[in-house]
This record gives C-alpha cells, sequence and structure tokens, in this order.
C-alpha cells in the first residue's frame, strides 16, 4: 500500500523552517571551527616545553569564598561560561517544544526515539568495556552526549546538497539529546543537596520568569535592557544553584525556558526566544565554548609512552567504543524501531545509509562529554586524562567518518538536484513547500504534517 507523504520520515518542513536551519547552520560553522582550534591549542600548549604555565593558568583561583565561588578559571569556564551554551540550549529547547519539530508527538517520535536509544546504547557499550572495575563506572555517561555545534559544523561544510530534513532530523535529535543529557546532569552528578539555596535558585528564576514575561516587548525593543534587568537576576539564580550542589549550567536551562517564544503581536515575527538567540549567540559560539574547550581539553599525554597507555584504558576504549560504535547503532536502531512499530516510514528519497551518517555525527561528543567527564573523575586521577583523550579521539574519528560517508552521499543528492527542478512561485517560495503547507491545513492541528517536520 503507498505510503502517504504525512506518514513519511523525515518530512519536508516549512520554507520558514528550511531558512532557520540554513542559518543555524552557518552559524554553528563558525562555532565549530573555534571550537576545534581551541581545543588544539590547548592539546599543544599543554604537551609543549611551556606546559606548566598552561596549568598554572589553568588552576589561578579567584572569587567570593564565602559564596562558594572561589574557583579556578578553568572552573569560571565550566561553571560560569558554559551556562551561557546551555542558556541557549534552554532557548532552542522552548522555541522546539512551542513552534518547533516538538510541539507534536507524531513529529517528535523519531528524533526523541532516536536519541533516547542514541544515549543508552553508548552508556551500555561503556559499561560492558569498562563496567568490570568499579572506578570506571562512574563515566558511563561520557559517551552518551553530542556536540551540536561541532556535529552540526561538520555537516553544514559536507552536506550543501544533502536534504533539507536530513539535517533538521539532526538538529532535533541533538536538542533532545541536549535534554537528555541536562537530566542525566542534575539526577546523577548531584552529591549533595542544600535546600535552602535550591528555594532561592527557584526563587530566583520565578522572578525571572515575571520580568520576562510582563517586559517582553519592552527587551524585544531596548537591546540593553536584558544586560540591565535581567543579567543580574540570572546571576543571582545561578549562584544559589551553585552553592546548592547542583551543576550550576543547568541554571541557564531553566532560565532559557522561562523566555516567550511567540511575538506579542501573533503572526510570523520573531518571538523574545528567537531575539535573544540572535542577540546572545555569538557570545555562546565565539567566547564561551571555546574558552570551556580551552580549559577542558588540554591534557598533558607525557609523550607517546603515555599516550599508548591512555589507548589501553578501559576507560578510554569504552568512551571511542560509545562514540564511535554506540551512537551510530542507537541512533539508527531508534528510527528503524519506530518506523517499524509506527505508522511512520522513512522517505523513499533517502536511505538507511544517509542516518548512518547522521548516527556517525551524533558521535561528535566535545562539549558535554567533556564536561561530563570533570564531573566523572578527580581532576588528578589518570582516568580523568584518559577520558578527555578518548573523547577527542573519539570525536575526530566520528568526524572522519561520517565526513567521508556524507560526502558520497552529497555528491549523490547534487547529481539529482541537477536532474530535478524545483518551480518557484511569484514570491519566490518553492511550490514544494506551498504543497505542504497545503497538506497541513488540510490535515488539521492534530495531523502529521506541519511547518517543525522532523
Amino acid at each position: 500500500m503507498p505510503v502517504s507523504r504525512a506518514s513519511r520520515f523525515p518530512r519536508r518542513g516549512s520554507y520558514a523552517e528550511a531558512l532557520r536551519i540554513g542559518d543555524l547552520l552557518r552559524r554553528e560553522t563558525v562555532g565549530g571551527a573555534l571550537l576545534v582550534a581551541f581545543a588544539a591549542a590547548a592539546i599543544v600548549w599543554a604537551n609543549s616545553p611551556f606546559a606548566a604555565s598552561y596549568f598554572a593558568l589553568r588552576d589561578v583561583t579567584f572569587g567570593p569564598a564565602g559564596l562558594h565561588l572561589d574557583l579556578t578559571l578553568g572552573g569560571w569556564a565550566a561553571d560560569g561560561l558554559l551556562a551561557v551554551f546551555f542558556f541557549m540550549v534552554g532557548l532552542e529547547l522552548k522555541s522546539e517544544f512551542v513552534a518547533g519539530d516538538l510541539r507534536r508527538p507524531a513529529a517528535a517520535l523519531v528524533p526523541v526515539t532516536a536519541a533516547a536509544t542514541g544515549v543508552a546504547v553508548p552508556a551500555l557499550l561503556y559499561l560492558a568495556v569498562a563496567g568490570a572495575d568499579p572506578a570506571y563506572r562512574h563515566g558511563w555517561a561520557i559517551p552518551t552526549a553530542t556536540d551540536i555545534a561541532f556535529a552540526v559544523a561538520v555537516l553544514a561544510i559536507i552536506g550543501s546538497h544533502l536534504p533539507r530534513q536530513l539535517r533538521l532530523f539532526l538538529l532535533t535529535l541533538a536538542v533532545v539529546d541536549d535534554l537528555i543529557a541536562i537530566v542525566i546532569i542534575a539526577v546523577f552528578y548531584t552529591d549533595h543537596l542544600s535546600p535552602l539555596p535550591l528555594a532561592g535558585a527557584l526563587a530566583a528564576v520565578a522572578v525571572f520568569a515575571v520580568v520576562v514575561q510582563r517586559g517582553r516587548r519592552w527587551f524585544l525593543r531596548a537591546t540593553w535592557a536584558a544586560w540591565v534587568v535581567l543579567l543580574p537576576i540570572g546571576i543571582v539564580a545561578w549562584a544559589a544553584l551553585h552553592a546548592s550542589g547542583i551543576h550550576a549550567t543547568l541554571a541557564g536551562v531553566a532560565l532559557g525556558f522561562t523566555v516567550p517564544v511567540r511575538h506579542p503581536d501573533g503572526g510570523d515575527s520573531r518571538g523574545l526566544a528567537g531575539e535573544f538567540e540572535h542577540r546572545f549567540r555569538p557570545l555562546s559560539t565565539a567566547v564561551a565554548v571555546p574558552l570551556f574547550a580551552f580549559f577542558s581539553a588540554g591534557v598533558a599525554l607525557g609523550g607517546w609512552g603515555g599516550f599508548v597507555s591512555a589507548l589501553s584504558s578501559p576507560v578510554t576504549l569504552g568512551i571511542v567504543a560509545g562514540l564511535v560504535v554506540g551512537k551510530p547503532i542507537g541512533i539508527v536502531a531508534g528510527v528503524w524501531v519506530t518506523t517499524r512499530l509506527s505508522r511512520i516510514r522513512l522517505d523513499p528519497s533517502l536511505r538507511w545509509v544517509d542516518l548512518l551518517g547522521v548516527g556517525m555525527l551524533g558521535g561528535i561528543g566535545f562539549t558535554v562529554s567533556l564536561l561530563v567527564a570533570d564531573l566523572s573523575f578527580d581532576a588528578s586521577s589518570p582516568e580523568h586524562g584518559y577520558a578527555k583523550v578518548a573523547i577527542l579521539l573519539a570525536s575526530v574519528v566520528s568526524a572522519g567518518l561520517a565526513s567521508v560517508l556524507l560526502t558520497v552521499r552529497n555528491r549523490r543528492y547534487r547529481v539529482i538536484e541537477q536532474e530535478e527542478s524545483v518551480d518557484a512561485d511569484a514570491d519566490g517560495i518553492p511550490d514544494v513547500y506551498q504543497a505542504d503547507a497545503s497538506e497541513g491545513e488540510a490535515e488539521g492541528p492534530g495531523g502529521d504534517t506541519g511547518t517543525g517536520g522532523a
């Protein structure tokens, strides 16, 4: 029986969604390049004759001890600057839940399932390889994360002709992956909990929510208002959460979730969440994440012998196996199971090999994996260094394998594009998007189509 377009996966999104994806791909390309450059600089410096100066810089301590904020420079990058990155994650998650691909269960089913299995399989594979030693088990969550900036940057460079719906699947997958990582950090990496600071953090988030909701028009008009009014409230929420024992970066997610997505006047105008994402994305991609990578990726390998020792560690083998093998298997398995147990079918224009390439990109577990490695092992332990070597190695291998496979697929789609032409209407919007919009209207709110198809 023929499969209707409404039940195909991935579905072609709206024209507005396509423009949003293109804009995000361009921005994340720059962010991914900076991430790699700063991480490479840290590795070179940490293994140079001047390595002592790198670690001395990273371990400089400052901040008020009475507020539990006497952190090292590396700690400020991980706990402070990375909160900006998680604030952007919160904005993206809120947008997806309100106006994007996660607003309808039918549209979200495939990427959510793929993200969940893409987390579970690497964790199980890590435990199978390294879990025999109790000292290593705490690192089970390291290979579960996907670095959205790095993965999307690779896709943007090599996937100029890949279908937009495939790119949208990667973005949605990475966003859900980030959400799962947030839950893992909050649940499994909170050693102690202080109720009073936690109550203060929740109160600050509540105040932030009221102010940002009531003043949304003002914050849209006045670019300086967020810095003067919202930033101090956000700092209070961050500091209180840090004192509570929960990782302080999660304050960024909570604050991002409070920002309204839709424009107060309705229509297609960009709401406050989109405006904040536009304003603050450069701070995250060009400052916060690269500096975190710089202070986190610097690992003294101890020469060739130290590198060989790292490669032979069960921690290294477990993380590499989880990211390079477990991630693509888990992601593809999630899509396969969903398409077998539901009415959703893979779009005939795509092949399973396309999803395998996206799954390989999911094995790039840079930023969040480094953060989880810091939370999993003591900084003075050999396993801490081994974990970071494994993350860097696995990310490079995953990026290389995905690049080879998707470059071949990109050539195939380029040939298809050359053979087919898409007519545009008077406004320059391709007819295929108009057709999808018509289908969405016919299907109704509860249908399987819409403007945010995954």
